[in-house]
């Protein structure tokens, strides 16, 4: 990669992930991103690979997920019911081996981006797991004798979303960032890029009502950029009227299509008990 990393039309990146991009790349070390969900990690990886004209090669983790599926997988099944049925391919093990998403990463032919997406879902042991074949770009495939290497290093971002401790031995194998979530200059400049002339006072009052709900104490979770884009697209459709968003009546605390804010039960019990605690006083 010769050129620096600067975000991309659809994407704002902050000077300190800008950074962080360019330092991971120069240094060829995985880009480990942390942040609440909807912060846009995932994107990021796929933002790079549309900057640098990168193929990109996603490798989505499940609580299931074991390091060996990244490398390849042998089905030994297959070839026993092939052997019994006499099938020619049997005499051929590579047709039994299924390339995982490193083996894709190291034999590409343009340098790619890997994502790693969500690796905390995996078991404990998973990114220690990795370690080894991240150090060295390579691996064998004892069933054919063969060495996989890397023709390049690729560029390697893997998200978390902090549900558990990664070992040390793979942090230090990385480079850090933490997405902070945006801040309010930050998201404008979101939600220019989503909804280009959309109505300032529309945005800066859904914002206060936005921002002000991610401070309401016992929130079970937080809504998150994607989501107030959510909202705001619904506003727009439903032709919201200003004045909605201006009546900030505690009595109605819960905010008009608050569907696409509030995404569990115990969320809007809580704002209908403030409403409730709210007219009580009045």
């Amino acid at each position: 990669m010769t050129q620096r990393f600067e975000g991309t039309q659809s994407y704002i990146a902050t000077e300190d992930l800008k950074v962080a991009v360019n330092a991971a790349v120069t240094l060829r070390r995985p880009l480990l991103v942390k942040g609440e969900p909807g912060t846009g990690k995932t994107v990021l990886a796929q933002e790079i690979a549309r900057a640098i004209d990168a193929p990109l090669i996603e490798w989505n983790v499940k609580s299931t997920t074991k390091a060996q599926q990244g490398l390849y997988e042998y089905d030994a099944v297959a070839r026993l019911r092939d052997g019994q049925l006499g099938d020619e391919r049997v005499h051929d093990i590579g047709n039994y081996i299924k390339r995982g998403k490193l083996w894709d990463a190291f034999t590409s032919e343009r340098l790619p981006v890997l994502l790693i997406d969500e690796i905390d879902k995996a078991d404990i042991e998973f990114p220690n797991d990795l370690l080894q074949e991240l150090d060295r770009m390579s691996f064998d495939v004892y069933e054919t004798g063969e060495r996989v290497a890397a023709r390049e290093r690729p560029i390697v971002v893997i998200t978390s979303n902090n549900e558990k401790e990664l070992p040390d031995a793979f942090l230090r194998r990385c480079f850090f960032h933490y997405i902070k979530f945006p801040d309010r200059e930050t998201m404008q400049a979101i939600i220019d890029v989503h909804f280009p002339g959309i109505q300032k006072r529309l945005v800066a009052e859904a914002m206060n009502i936005f921002y002000d709900l991610r401070e309401v104490p016992g929130l079970k979770k937080k809504p998150s950029t994607s989501e107030l884009l959510d909202w705001l697209k619904l506003l727009l459709n439903e032709d919201m009227p200003l004045e909605v968003l201006q009546d900030r009546d505690p009595t109605k605390a819960i905010p008009p299509l608050h569907g696409a804010l509030l995404k569990n039960e115990q969320d809007v019990m809580l704002f209908e008990r403030l409403a409730f605690m709210a007219r009580r006083k009045s």
